[in-house]
């Protein structure tokens, strides 16, 4: 396995991925190799060095291996590739993308973001405007939207805007592990009055757990890719819930399968339907979301996999 520059303890979705490695190694008996990317250049000499040391399957994590992972995949047919949140490679029989559409929880956590804002605003900011990142934005937006339909109501989302495909982002060089930048991008949202902050943003978005934890319990936040009241155990207070992705599940999927021989560049593509991507539970909150409110939420899930809630995100898999 391969992490990409946020290394496998970003609390997040290298972490997700290398746990799926983990249970591999316990559950089927693989012996595993792994290495940590510190930047991009490091990409292609990382996956090379796995080739090197004879996996029969090298799983990358990140959209960003995707050229590393395809010029690899091409050169060394014999071996399997996977890749996490990317999809498939052209006339590439080897490599499969591990996809997932977070639009659908992250819809549920929009429609649970607009029924607990006593402001009526909320808010929500990547890293960077990457389909991976604007796919959580998009589905938030419209859980919140379908709220307001449903309740008469007019809580307002801002940080993003759906139509334009456009919004708040940390930006910089390193857009996804500068957490002072995270924290600034959650106060500015903050001083506009939203008291629930969704930060896409991997390790960044600890920042916004931060600016949350500091506001003496008048602004909360809903992480993203893995339960963030496990992955960040000091922010548990501040952690409605979080949008995740079976990234674990997804990658312990295509080992077995590469295992077993049936391996197929097939993508696949986690869903509520098929369990791959999930609204966390609510830890801390459960006793402070109302009972209707949580039972709404686990009808607007129904109502996605039935096909009655149509999400629109243009970044679906």
């Amino acid at each position: 396995m391969v992490s990409d520059a946020g290394g496998f303890d970003d609390k997040s979705f290298n972490e997700t991925a290398y746990n799926g490695l983990m249970r591999a190694k316990d559950e089927l008996g693989i012996a595993t190799n792994q290495i940590e990317s510190n930047a991009e250049a490091e990409y292609a000499g990382n996956v090379q060095a796995m080739i090197d040391a004879n996996c029969n399957i090298i799983v990358t994590v990140g959209f960003a291996l995707a050229n590393a992972t395809e010029a690899a995949a091409k050169q060394n047919p014999e071996t399997n590739f996977a890749i996490v949140d990317f999809g498939s490679f052209e006339g590439v029989d080897n490599a499969k993308g591990l996809l997932f559409n977070a639009a659908e929880p992250a819809f549920m956590a929009g429609y649970l973001a607009a029924g607990m804002s006593q402001t009526g605003t909320v808010g929500t900011f990547g890293g960077a405007n990457y389909p991976t990142v604007s796919i959580f934005m998009d589905g938030f937006h419209e859980g919140v939207n379908h709220y307001n339909e449903a309740k008469g109501a007019s809580v307002k989302v801002i940080g993003w805007d759906e139509a334009k495909q456009d919004g708040q982002f940390i930006g910089g060089n390193n857009p996804f592990g500068d957490i002072p930048g995270g924290k600034n991008t959650a106060n500015t949202l903050i001083a506009q009055g939203a008291d629930v902050l969704l930060p896409v943003a991997g390790p960044a978005g600890i920042g916004a757990l931060q600016a949350a934890q500091e506001s003496g319990g008048k602004v909360n936040a809903i992480w993203v890719d893995t339960d963030g009241y496990e992955s960040a155990p000091e922010y548990g207070a501040q952690i409605m819930t979080s949008v995740e992705k079976g990234m674990d599940v997804a990658v312990f999927e295509a080992i077995k399968a590469a295992l077993e021989g049936n391996f197929s560049s097939e993508p696949y593509v986690g869903t509520l339907e098929n369990g791959g991507v999930l609204l966390s539970d609510y830890h801390d909150f459960d006793s402070k979301i109302p009972e209707e409110l949580k039972a709404e939420v686990e009808q607007v899930k129904e109502d996605i996999i039935a096909g009655t809630i149509e999400i629109t995100s243009p970044s679906q898999p």
